[in-house]
């Protein structure tokens, strides 16, 4: 059996996605529908933000880099997106801060939420429940509270959609539902072109997994497309069980374009794959073009992904949509199961034995329980 019949082979993709994956990217569209009915059930109250972080960590926090992204050159005030224990020293009563952990124990975002309400940030978590969940009703903090039966890389639309919504409930975003619709409709017929019962010569996602097989990949993406770009390596890390990286036009052009001049031994171990948009401005298509002639001609493969779409929204999550599918394909591939994470849970686990951070978090909020009621 071929890898192309692999691919087409619906009892062998169900035998290697034994927790089914790829059921979770079809079903995408319709957990976007459903963060957005969850956040619309939110209640908040707080004043107008000058800033907004997101503290997360992995899956988690790219929705943060996402509504970054997105609003980059629309919103009047910051997003910044916080991977740590402890928040930025500019973060005060005037931040408004997400928590977002899809466990709901993520000791580095239950540290930092602790550092928010210390600080007396304008504070909101999304958790599927645990420790985050628990401290949130316990200090009377709004939560949004997401299904916890999905696996963590299933969860963006509900640590996304609800970012804007809850946003525009304070003021400082106005309504994006046609945008929001748009992208639900883009990201369901994207869900039909590459779903499995989906043939390879009709399935781009099958296709992207096909070209990048028994390569490194590396994604290239530009502007909204950078959290983007930071999404699909993860994707491949996670779900495909592959290195990747991923870099940023027009950065790369002063300093990655030069790794390319390794042997082509070396350089065979890579293909490129490049996020384009057909709207993509003159100055970002001329230096794709011009790395794609002048320094990618040792690599394996150059690939390219083009958005749709009308809205930047629909159009990012395009991208990100197709890329999920083709890093499960890519999986299936080298007949690995995408779900499992093992190294992950084994340094968490490693984690929890040497330091007792969520211990000494639970007395920190029993205490500012006491101090506050």
């Amino acid at each position: 059996m071929g890898k192309t019949d692999v691919l087409d082979q619906l009892e062998k993709i169900k035998s290697i996605d034994k927790s089914n994956m790829l059921g979770h990217c079809v079903k995408t569209h319709e957990y976007c529908e459903d963060a957005v009915r969850l956040a619309e059930q939110v209640s908040v109250s707080y004043g107008k933000p000058q800033r907004i972080l997101i503290a997360g960590m992995g899956g988690s926090a790219i929705g943060g880099e996402i509504l970054r992204d997105w609003l980059l050159n629309e919103l009047p005030i910051p997003i910044e997106v916080c991977r740590d224990y402890v928040l930025p020293a500019y973060v005060n009563k005037e931040t408004l801060v997400f928590a977002i952990s899809c466990s709901g124990n993520t000791e580095e975002t239950l540290s930092a939420f602790v550092d928010a309400i210390k600080r007396g940030c304008m504070t909101i978590t999304i958790t599927s429940g645990g420790h985050l969940l628990s401290f949130s009703k316990k200090l009377h903090v709004p939560h949004l509270t997401i299904p916890s039966e999905l696996p963590p890389r299933a969860t963006l639309p509900y640590l996304f959609f609800p970012l804007p919504i809850l946003m525009e409930k304070l003021g400082i975003l106005q309504s994006r539902e046609k945008e929001i619709q748009e992208t639900v409709r883009v990201v369901k017929k994207l869900s039909r072109e590459n779903s499995p019962e989906t043939p390879v010569k009709n399935n781009l996602s099958k296709r992207l997994a096909l070209e990048l097989s028994e390569t490194i990949p590396v994604v290239y993406g530009f502007r909204e497309y950078a959290a983007v770009a930071h999404r699909l390596k993860t994707q491949f890390n996670e779900n495909s069980k592959v290195p990747g990286k991923y870099e940023m036009f027009p950065e790369l052009n002063h300093n990655e374009v030069v790794g390319w001049e390794a042997s082509e031994a070396l350089a065979k171990c890579f293909s490129i794959l490049l996020i384009r948009d057909r709207n993509e401005p003159l100055e970002i298509k001329d230096r794709i073009e011009a790395t794609k002639s002048l320094a990618l001609n040792k690599v394996q493969k150059v690939l390219e992904i083009y958005a749709r779409g009308e809205s930047k929204l629909a159009r990012m999550f395009s991208v990100l949509h197709v890329g999920d599918f083709a890093s499960v394909y890519l999986a299936i591939l080298h007949n690995t199961d995408p779900t499992p994470v093992e190294t992950i849970n084994k340094i968490k686990e490693e984690m929890r034995k040497k330091f007792n951070v969520v211990e000494k978090l639970k007395k920190e909020v029993q205490l500012r329980i006491t101090e506050t009621f």
